[in-house]
């Protein structure tokens, strides 16, 4: 039973809280002190049942408009809670024990503070996906696990709206997700939701509130012409706030900002900080800023990420940036968070709506899974949604590190750290098409060098990766005739036949993880997948460091002479490719001679946890956006 009190305010001041403990259909009042605000204002409250440990809460502060608003929530006292985002109108956290709580909320300078407490009951069902979202963005919610690492969920999972304007897209393909777009308001509106299920028979049941702010509607011709999540400079006093506000992650500007306005980090720093790094970040929730600066700060030993950085304008971090990408209209890089979360309560403030990539390919004969290894272990494991398990750094690393490696490749291909101190153009863009009607993008000199050529692989990629229809001639090729067309040709991966773009990319995030983390990666064509194990996943030819192949390392160093010329030698480091056991199924082939390549620097051994699996890809790497 869900828990709700009101209290209104001559400052149009509401402060609502939702939970999902147990509880009868006319809750007793509790003894819960009113909020104060600075200045004094007449208050009256309905306060309900106390809230059980176990619950998801959710503290509103609403004043008239909620977009032009500063807000900043504290805990003041009681057992220590993880605000998702204390920057939001909504503060949303989840309550672990029982006892007494007492919050503070700041909006534009104005303070009010509420107390309650909690009782010991809690039925299980929970979801802990109270959230802000824009009007007509996406909205996932999820139920939590029962059991974390076997994935137990409660019975009979039922999702009900109970109040709002109707919402649309609905999506349940699953009873612990669902999915939808928040409906189109003209002031700051609140959706609630039920969830109910059974525990060991007993019913049980959480409430979910989703507030839908009133945000302008994207302009005509807008760059990205979808609502987005509101985000903020990490860094409030950043010197770049007005050009990151303007210029990078929003649905008012139609144009490219001009140069002076954002230039990239690299033109006022040829060895940027990285405290000028941060001054270019913008995030959705404050805890992805955090992650980022201590990637920055902690693992990043051969200052990599931060020479590569010098190539973008800005560092895009939000809950709705769903895949990771690169875009040169703005010059900076967009990161999906899914590879910085370290705690349950992070993990559940990521949009969860699915890659829309996921289905292209499907009538095809094969696939070509992809996966990192260190020695015969996977380099990182997979912590599906809703099982509250955290996550240590060294499951991150090898996540984050490679995303990076894989965008910023992307940036500097297009604007690489010795064109700095002559762009001159008025927009990046134009910059852009200068230089490729110029000498071309190093991607260019490394088609021009060392292209690829199989036309076979080349249209299969773009059924696969840009959602052409499948010919019956695609349609028709098995694993073995497809395996015999990547093998034969020069790609390090299957992406690469997607982009020019993607083909540098794909090679310059394989040696880097191979040469500076000691990680490998693993490649091969299989079967698709199949309810016959015989049938499932038998791969017909695989490779582990495919970019050490004999016809793939000149286009590694041509790569790593224009993108990181710091490490251009890396090349001659690389071993030959392991090839993989044929006729058998992927994941049983991961088992190969360990490679004894040295390592740059130690690094610690990646931490395994037995109970969770591996994780595997069987799609592309991420999106590139370009003109």
């Amino acid at each position: 039973m869900t828990q709700r009190w009101f209290a209104t305010t001559s400052l149009i001041a509401l402060l609502t809280a939702c939970g999902g403990g147990s509880g009868g259909d006319n809750p007793a009042q509790s003894n819960v002190p009113p909020p104060t605000l600075t200045p004094a204002a007449d208050v009256s409250i309905n306060a309900p049942e106390r809230f059980a440990s176990g619950d998801g809460i959710a503290l509103w502060a609403q004043v008239d408009g909620s977009s032009n608003r500063r807000f900043n929530w504290q805990q003041l006292s009681g057992p220590a809670v993880n605000i998702a985002n204390p920057q939001s109108a909504l503060a949303a956290f989840a309550i672990a024990e029982s006892g007494s709580y007492r919050f503070a909320v700041s909006i534009d300078g104005q303070q009010a503070e509420i107390s309650f407490d909690t009782s010991s009951d809690d039925d299980q069902i929970s979801s802990f996906s109270d959230q802000t979202v824009v009007s007509g963005g996406r909205v996932s919610l999820r139920a939590e696990a029962l059991d974390a690492v076997a994935e137990v969920f409660p019975d009979n999972l039922r999702w009900q709206q109970l109040s709002g304007p109707s919402i649309s897209d609905v999506g349940n393909q699953t009873p612990q997700l669902y999915t939808f777009t928040a409906p189109q308001v003209s002031q700051d509106t609140e959706l609630r939701f039920r969830l109910t299920g059974n525990v060991d028979g007993s019913a049980g049941e959480d409430i979910i509130s989703v507030w839908v702010t009133a945000d302008p509607a994207p302009i005509t011709d807008a760059f990205f012409d979808q609502p987005l999540a509101r985000v903020s400079p990490y860094r409030a006093d950043s010197p770049w706030a007005a050009g990151l506000m303007n210029c990078v992650y929003n649905t008012q500007f139609s144009q490219p900002c001009a140069v002076t306005q954002l230039p990239l980090i690299g033109q006022r720093s040829s060895d940027p900080s990285i405290d000028e790094i941060l001054d270019r970040l913008l995030v959705s929730h404050p805890w992805m800023g955090q992650q980022f600066e201590t990637l920055l700060r902690n693992y990043d030993p051969f200052g990599d990420f931060r020479r590569l950085l010098a190539s973008v304008t800005a560092v895009v971090i939000s809950a709705d940036v769903r895949p990771s990408f690169y875009w040169v209209v703005t010059g900076a890089i967009y990161l999906d968070p899914e590879t910085l979360w370290q705690y349950p309560w992070q993990q559940r403030t990521i949009n969860e709506d699915p890659d829309f990539r996921s289905g292209f390919g499907n009538q095809l004969q094969f696939l070509i899974p992809w996966r990192y290894v260190q020695g015969n272990s996977y380099a990182s494991l997979y912590y599906p949604p809703g099982v509250k398990l955290e996550r240590p750094w060294s499951q991150i690393e090898p996540e984050i590190a490679s995303l990076l490696y894989h965008e910023l490749a992307h940036a500097n291909d297009f604007f690489p750290r010795s064109s700095h101190s002559s762009i001159s153009a008025d927009t990046l863009l134009d910059e852009y098409f200068a230089r490729v009607n110029d000498a071309g993008l190093p991607s260019d000199q490394l088609t021009a060098s060392y292209g690829l050529n199989s036309s076979t692989m080349a249209g299969l990629a773009q059924v696969s990766f840009r959602g052409q229809t499948a010919s019956d001639t695609q349609k028709a090729l098995t694993a073995s005739q497809v395996a015999n067309a990547f093998f034969n040709d020069r790609a390090s991966d299957y992406y690469a036949y997607s982009t020019v773009r993607e083909d540098l990319a794909m090679l310059f995030e394989e040696i880097m993880m191979q040469r500076r983390y000691g990680i490998y990666r693993d490649v091969a064509v299989t079967t698709p997948r199949s309810d016959n194990d015989s049938e499932d996943l038998i791969v017909a030819q695989g490779q582990r460091g495919r970019v050490g192949d004999a016809t793939i390392k000149p286009r590694v160093q041509l790569v790593l002479n224009q993108l990181l010329p710091e490490v251009a030698n890396l090349s001659n480091q690389l071993p030959a490719p392991q090839p993989m056991a044929t006729g058998v199924d992927w994941f049983e082939a991961i088992n190969l001679p360990t490679s004894t390549a040295p390592l740059l620097a130690p690094q610690p051994r990646l931490q395994q946890r037995s109970p969770l699996q591996g994780r595997d890809h069987f799609g592309p790497r991420h999106q590139h956006r370009q003109q």
